[in-house]
């Protein structure tokens, strides 16, 4: 199965779960199951028409997921895939 890293803001929604296993084909297909298993995690990671929020940064196996697929980038069993929200200065 696939790891995903939550970040500590989401935390508070997988039971404060660092990493949580999956087992999808895509990015999107976590996405869903992250749904599913912590229902209002997906809000906060995707927009309302469904893309990943701009704040928001996903890689797979530290690559970033905008410069592979997006959410279709596949995903293998022992991939892992990091949540980290973007962090803003000034």
């Amino acid at each position: 199965m696939a790891k995903v890293r939550i970040p500590t803001p989401l935390r508070k929604l997988t039971n404060n779960e660092e990493l949580v296993e999956v087992n999808a084909a895509s990015v999107s297909e976590v996405f869903r199951e992250l749904q599913t298993r912590f229902p209002g995690i997906q809000e906060r990671l995707l927009d309302e028409s469904g893309a990943v929020r701009r704040f928001v940064n996903v890689y797979v196996n530290e690559e970033d997921i905008r410069f592979l697929q997006n959410q279709d980038t596949p995903i293998q069993p022992n991939d892992e895939i990091s949540i980290i929200p973007a962090i803003a200065g000034g």
